[in-house]
């Protein structure tokens, strides 16, 4: 396989993330290596969509053992934390199903937001697996960055500019919050930075010259991990040093159905991809081509599809050290097979929401293969960021609390180290027992969606991977169904004849930013999806 694929390729929705990448592969990397100097470069360049004291789930693929794995990262919540710390404060549930709002957004913004960093520690972990360039090599791409600045970005400039959807912070607020973070990311009048302006980011670099140095176990329990605690315990969080040294990501065994002659890797929950193998069984059960590419037809049965599995979601699958999750039941071709012949009956699923409208992007992906065929596919977040820096350390830290259910006694429910449900699904795909698609998406909630998409795009219909992340998407979280607005209106107006509610976006891109990599025999087809500013290389 070296031989077809002399340079590898990286798919990334950052270029100054993917350039490094392909650096990484060049120099002799493996694709862990390259994952990794990407996502360190990420956390710099998208500092508000990921960063260190993130969470996310890896899969990693090795061609020459066949050995498949995931590194899950799923951000634990503190030990400090109660089931029921919340719940006379409830507003509400976002429509998406992405989060509660409360009063004073207390679980969305700010320092009681925060859930453990996992992501450092997991990027530590995959690199004492598999990874052959030295740590320090991997971090410095990321250092330079930092010290020598980057240019605010089209979809950066635009996520910045975000005053808040579904009830919601907006990301406005959120780079806002802290004097840290405003002098990084706002203008002197407090409005975030535009297209073309510059972010350096000193205190950042010097926080990963320190990992570089110690590693990973300086943000867990060395310097880094006592100046976190001082900021967070004086001003009100949840965390504490315990928390930090006690945290370990969690090696995982794929999640593998199949669709048609394909095989789909996934991961396990608190992950999303039990909902993308679900929505996958369904769907087999019909002929989806001769219904046409984003007919009303199409959407109206994909759409079925997505409203079940969202609500399988809020009803079965949480952390599975909490919440039994029947993964046999759930994945069960007979299961679905009933499902789908609720759809051709004519019946529409209810995806029960606490409340009511919008679509979030707080996530990143990573798409990769080296030269002799090992596969990355990586999706890590800062989730809803807390909008919380300590200061001088330059690195904002996740508010992942924001997405679990205020209400005790459910699956969602807050409980001490409990990570939340989170549609995430890095996935690969096989055929014929070898890597067909690495794919994966950002886009909160929209993931699987989106995801789901793309891979119906590329298995059924038999598109280009930058086509597939290109066509028009649409999406089922709740009882609408929410398009994008290059879905034409004669599409949308005869689903409404069937009794949808439709909603539809101004933008002409959304619903997660899909990247994805098709190895189609000698050749690799790379697809940055266009809503973003992303890149494929190779």
């Amino acid at each position: 396989m070296s031989s077809h694929f002399p340079d590898g390729m990286v798919v990334a929705p950052q270029p100054e993330a993917a350039e490094v990448g392909l650096e990484v592969l060049r120099a002799g990397g493996s694709a862990v290596d390259a994952a990794l100097a990407v996502a360190f470069v990420q956390g710099v360049v998208d500092p508000i969509m990921c960063g260190i004291a993130g969470f996310g789930s890896m899969a990693v693929y090795i061609a020459s053992t066949q050995i498949h794995e995931y590194i899950d990262f799923h951000a634990p919540a503190p030990t400090a934390a109660s089931p029921d710390m919340w719940e006379h404060l409830i507003i509400g549930e976002a429509r998406d199903g992405y989060g509660f709002i409360l009063d004073g957004n207390i679980n969305d913004i700010g320092y009681q937001s925060i859930c453990v960093p996992a992501s450092l520690k997991a990027y530590a972990e995959a690199h004492s697996r598999y990874g052959s360039m030295p740590w320090k090599d991997l971090i410095q791409p990321a250092i330079d960055w930092a010290k020598s600045g980057w240019q605010v970005r089209p979809h950066v400039c635009e996520f910045w500019s975000d005053t808040g959807q579904l009830g919601r912070v907006g990301t406005a607020q959120r780079i806002s919050y802290t004097s840290e973070s405003r002098q990084l990311y706002c203008k002197p009048d407090g409005s975030p930075k535009q297209v073309g302006d510059w972010v350096i980011n000193d205190n950042l670099a010097d926080t990963l010259a320190i990992i570089a140095k110690d590693g990973a176990d300086a943000l867990y329990t060395g310097e880094l991990a006592n100046e976190i605690i001082s900021d967070l315990r004086a001003n009100g969080g949840l965390l504490s040093l315990e928390d930090l040294s006690a945290y370990k990501p969690v090696i995982n065994k794929p999640i593998y159905s199949s669709f048609r002659e394909f095989t789909i890797s996934t991961n396990q929950p608190p992950g999303g991809g039990v909902m993308l193998s679900q929505m996958l069984n369904i769907l087999e059960n019909f002929d989806l081509q001769s219904l046409g590419h984003n007919t009303a037809s199409y959407i109206q049965i994909v759409a079925e599809a997505m409203k079940m599995a969202t609500a399988d979601k809020d009803k079965y699958l949480g952390d599975p050290a909490f919440v039994d999750v029947s993964l046999e039941e759930l994945l069960s071709k007979s299961y679905a097979h009933d499902l789908a012949s609720r759809i051709k009956r004519g019946e529409k699923a209810e995806v029960p929401r606490f409340s009511p409208t919008g679509i979030c992007k707080d996530t990143t992906h990573i798409s990769i293969i080296d030269k002799e065929g090992n596969c990355v596919s990586m999706t890590h977040s800062l989730g809803m960021p807390s909008g919380v820096i300590t200061k001088g350390l330059g690195f904002m830290y996740n508010g992942c609390m924001g997405v679990f259910d205020p209400r005790p006694n459910r699956v969602g429910s807050i409980a001490p180290r409990k990570a939340r449900a989170s549609s995430i699904c890095p996935s690969i795909v096989f055929r014929d027992n070898q890597p067909y698609l690495v794919i994966g998406a950002p886009g909160m909630t929209q993931i699987t969606m989106g995801v789901l998409l793309a891979v119906l795009n590329v298995l059924e219909f038999g598109y280009s991977m930058s086509d597939a992340v290109a066509l028009p998407r649409f999406s089922a979280t709740s009882n609408a169904v929410d398009v994008c607005n290059r879905i034409p209106r004669f599409v949308t107006s005869e689903l409404e004849s069937l009794g949808y509610q439709v909603i539809r976006d101004p933008r002409s891109f959304g619903f997660a930013l899909v990247h994805g990599i098709k190895i189609d025999g000698n050749e690799l087809q790379g697809g940055a999806d266009p809503g973003g500013d992303g890149v494929a290389l190779s």
